[in-house]
């Protein structure tokens, strides 16, 4: 048995079924064994190694298993880059797969040569370098491992092409990996002491991170919220973790965030984080987070308790876990029922609307999220690239189920919203997949279109056109005095005329009356359709609060309650 042969049996042994990626000189050899694997390994040709990661990513987060990515070394294996990066921030598991030059060539500067060993080190949960052909199938059953317990993260295995070609003459077995042994359930202690916080808080609130979705704790977040009457918010990276129109969800905190989850977060007496790494997206100047507040933070990562925002109750472990354990010790106790507190944030809930013209001319971006609600189904997914665009999205789209919502947090990533739809639609076929795109993010990855014809993968690019890079564009506006630099886009191309040189169908929207008309009919296609919907160009998504200040300097927005609310 070849390298190449051991290789793709052990993806298929870790339940591997599709691998994105794009062929050059040193993965030949794996891509010629394909061939025999077609059967057992769907593998779809992207047009740019980025796009490759991103599917990889948007797969991982559908389905909730690893995506796998392959490139060839050199450009093709630093393309990979910003994908690995991607996931890692947002800790995605990702098998990012590349070949290297023959081991007799490392480190001689050969044709195609790069250290993705020391490039992928900072990004990923863990690295390898492949040496020996006996070591394949236990390096990818161990690459598996860690990227998919614990905190998941992608890992990048380097295949120089020698050992590919090469004999697998004495299989080296898998073995555990010493050292790697995540804690899954919290101290009952902690439990026992965190329980009795949240009772006796006046005000509390849960923020509910990521890790709520990873862990598929959505119904344990639930039982509790419900059991206890206890307002929750959600980071961007936990948006859809609980049914967001369910009367005590009050909606994404922090920089972009509501008003409502900002006013909560800052007023609580205790906040019980679960799954979120505080970044300075959520809590703004971290000297004055939260000022108020007993916090019990959750997490399967120790390295992230305290390490932005001080932890007054630590308690490592799975969500899931930990939040089955949580509810036990709560219903020990009495069922809280309705507090003032908690008809209090039901009430700025309802009043927090965010009312707004929706028979508007130019298009308001709000308009469209408002079609686009009455037009999904529960399991069908939207992803998000990075702009206004994602941020109308968090505030207006309304997800009731659980990894129905895929975008780039940590990193912010151009681009990553089509190709992430790539792959979670391979990964949930049975769904519309929809990607909330922005003119200037969507212009990085349009090549893809291509991949959706060639490969018949239908999903629906929605396109935010405002001419603008738009997120930049009103940072501008607000806090440079409105000097335009660099931002101008002039909605260059046409990207219904793009859509079909590449043979699918393209729709141009620049009337509100037309929005829904155009989702029904893209919805109903056998094809991918293209909508570009003409928005109003200098359209700002608020409220907001500017970096390194703190919630209470949250402007704009959906309510003004004149002492109550900022």
């Amino acid at each position: 048995m070849r390298g190449t042969e051991s290789i793709l049996k052990a993806l298929i042994a870790n339940k591997t079924k599709h691998i994105f990626g794009f062929p050059g000189g040193t993965v030949i050899p794996l891509y010629d064994e394909l061939l025999n694997f077609e059967k057992d390994l769907r593998h779809i040709l992207v047009r740019h190694e980025q796009c490759a990661a991103h599917a990889a990513d948007g797969y991982a987060r559908a389905s909730g298993g690893a995506g796998v990515c392959l490139a060839t070394s050199g450009p093709g294996a630093t393309n990979l880059v910003t994908g690995i990066m991607t996931a890692y921030m947002d800790s995605s598991p990702l098998i990012a797969l590349a070949g290297n030059v023959p081991t007799t060539l490392l480190g001689n500067d050969a044709f195609q040569e790069t250290d993705m060993i020391g490039v992928t080190l900072p990004i990923t949960k863990h690295n390898f370098q492949i040496r020996s052909a006996n070591n394949i199938t236990s390096t990818i059953n161990n690459a598996f491992t860690i990227a998919l317990n614990g905190r998941p993260g992608p890992v990048f295995i380097d295949i120089p092409k020698d050992v590919q070609l090469n004999q697998v003459t004495n299989e080296k077995p898998t073995q555990k990996i010493e050292g790697f042994n995540p804690v899954l359930k919290g101290h009952p202690e902690q439990i026992k002491r965190a329980a009795k916080m949240i009772l006796d808080a006046q005000r509390p609130v849960i923020i509910a991170g990521g890790g709520i979705i990873i862990s598929n704790a959505s119904h344990e977040l639930s039982k509790i919220v419900e059991s206890f009457n206890l307002p929750v918010t959600s980071t961007f990276m936990g948006k859809s973790c609980i049914e967001e129109t369910h009367p005590l969800y009050l909606g994404v905190v922090g920089m972009h965030g509501r008003k409502t989850a900002n006013y909560a977060v800052g007023n609580a007496d205790v906040i019980v984080a679960i799954g979120c790494r505080f970044s300075d997206r959520i809590t703004g100047d971290v000297k004055t987070f939260a000022p108020e507040a007993k916090i019990i933070h959750i997490d399967i990562d120790s390295a992230e308790i305290g390490k932005n925002v001080r932890a007054d109750l630590p308690i490592v472990g799975d969500a899931k876990h930990i939040l089955a354990e949580l509810l036990d010790a709560m219903r020990a106790h009495a069922k809280k029922g309705k507090t003032e507190w908690s008809k209090k944030m039901e009430k700025f809930i309802k009043e927090c609307n965010c009312g707004f013209d929706i028979s508007n001319n130019p298009i308001d971006p709000r308009k469209i999220i408002h079609e686009l609600n009455k037009v999904l189904a529960p399991h069908d997914i939207v992803t998000a690239g990075t702009g206004q665009h994602q941020m109308f999205a968090a505030h207006f789209l309304k997800r009731s189920l659980p990894r129905t919502f895929i975008s780039s947090g940590g990193a912010g990533t151009m681009g990553f919203g089509f190709p992430s739809a790539i792959g979670a639609k391979v990964a949930k076929p049975n769904s519309q997949v929809i990607d909330v795109d922005g003119d200037g993010s969507f212009a990085m990855v349009m090549q893809e279109l291509a991949t959706c014809k060639e490969e018949h993968i239908k999903v629906i690019p929605l396109i935010f056109n405002n001419s603008y890079l738009g997120m930049v564009r009103q940072w501008q506006e607000l806090f440079h005095n409105k000097r335009y630099s660099g931002v101008r886009l002039n909605r260059t191309p046409n990207f219904a005329k793009v859509a079909q040189a590449y043979g699918l169908k393209g729709l141009t929207v620049d009337r509100e009356s037309e929005i829904n008309k155009s989702l029904k009919e893209a919805l109903a296609h056998d094809e991918t359709v293209l909508v570009d919907v003409l928005v109003r160009e200098e359209s700002n998504i608020l409220p907001m609060f500017a970096s390194g200040t703190k919630h209470t300097d949250m402007f704009g927005g959906c309510i003004k309650v004149k002492g109550e609310l900022f």
